[in-house]
């Protein structure tokens, strides 16, 4: 086995994203150590210090390209609307880059950005951690399986009940500051559609503004129809006081339905960290989905069906071998292009009430 020096990570934003998900998951990384946390608030700077007593302090992100050369990696945590330039930035210091989803308001500057990096040479990939929730892994499983049959219908809901706001760039309704549910949680039910079906052809969407005081919406819906014939009904909603389940899936054999969230994110905000050899990611098996046909899962339809244990270091692990040349990049810049061409038709479907027809692009990556 060929020893590698730890690739060394810049990591920018060190909000929840960055505090929460990119550095105890970097941290844990094999091949992967922590270097530089880039922020200017005081309490945070602190706090990454008691938490990764090595780690090097920038109050800026231009702090970053001077010193490119000690650097391996840049993860971009930090407020939507930064995204693009700092990706830039890194991107022409000669530095692969990582960056927290949305990776841009604009399919266009998503697909910029993959041209640059393509030009360079350099990893640009984007996280969505969503894709190794415990919930997705184990449905891919089940229709790679075929124990659903065809699937003709699946839903996803992201629905949370917070009726008052919490306040900060995403809950602005200024454009620039890409906030809102569609852009926020519609970036990962939209990965995981098109990640499982494959590509779009139409798109229709509702989105609404429900709360007081709400600026960007916070109460939305998403149905996509693939060019496979699969159709996706996606919610994303701060206001709903009863939740529905994480996925129903209907196929021509069976469906599977399954209630309550992957509980790494949980872990992660209560300060538990992954560690090799020990459980991750698992849940109860009274939390378990069930497949059959017939009948409702809540009046004991259906079987059991034991949920795969979780797995967001994977994604870390996938990156860092992509950077020593010995895998593919987890999630790419183009894969991101094409959930922000079903975001953007959303958007516009919304605030015009029509259904959005998506034209492929002769370049793009496919998801499924």
């Amino acid at each position: 086995m060929t020893a590698y020096a730890p690739l060394r990570v810049g990591l920018v934003g060190y909000g929840l994203a960055g505090s929460v998900f990119h550095a105890p998951l970097v941290s844990a990384t094999e091949g992967l150590v922590l270097d530089t946390v880039v922020t200017s608030n005081e309490e945070r700077q602190a706090q990454a210090r008691a938490e990764f007593p090595g780690v090097r302090l920038a109050a800026s992100p231009d702090e970053l390209w001077p010193r490119a050369d000690e650097l391996d990696l840049i993860v971009i945590a930090s407020p939507n609307r930064t995204h693009v330039p700092l990706a830039r930035a890194a991107l022409e210091a000669g530095l692969p880059v990582v960056v927290d989803k949305p990776l841009a308001g604009t399919a266009a500057e998503a697909r910029e950005l993959a041209a640059l990096a393509a030009e360079r040479g350099l990893l640009l990939s984007v996280f969505q951690n969503r894709r190794w929730d415990n919930d997705f892994l184990t449905l891919a499983g089940l229709i790679e399986d075929g124990e659903l049959g065809e699937v003709q219908r699946f839903e996803s809901r992201f629905e949370r009940w917070r009726p008052q706001l919490k306040g900060g760039w995403r809950e602005s309704g200024d454009p620039e500051e890409i906030g809102g549910l569609l852009f926020d949680l519609g970036s990962h039910v939209v990965d995981q559609a098109l990640t499982l079906f494959g590509p779009a052809v139409q798109v229709y969407a509702e989105s609404d503004v429900r709360r007081p005081g709400a600026a960007a919406d916070d109460d939305t819906f998403i149905a996509i129809t693939h060019a496979n014939g699969v159709r996706s009904h996606l919610y994303a909603s701060a206001t709903t006081a009863q939740l529905g389940p994480r996925f129903r899936v209907l196929g021509s054999k069976a469906g599977y339905v399954k209630y309550g969230l992957d509980p790494q994110e949980a872990a992660l905000r209560e300060g538990a960290r992954p560690t090799a050899g020990e459980a991750w990611g698992v849940e109860p098996e009274e939390l378990w989905g069930r497949i059959g046909s017939g009948e409702s899962p809540l009046t004991g339809g259906g079987d059991p069906v034991r949920t795969l244990p979780g797995d967001y270091p994977a994604y870390y692990a996938a990156v860092a071998a992509a950077l020593r040349g010995e895998g593919g990049n987890p999630v790419t810049a183009l894969q991101a292009a094409a959930a922000l061409d079903v975001l953007e038709a959303a958007r516009r479907s919304s605030r015009e009430g029509v259904s959005v027809t998506l034209l492929p692009h002769h370049d793009e990556e496919q998801h499924a």
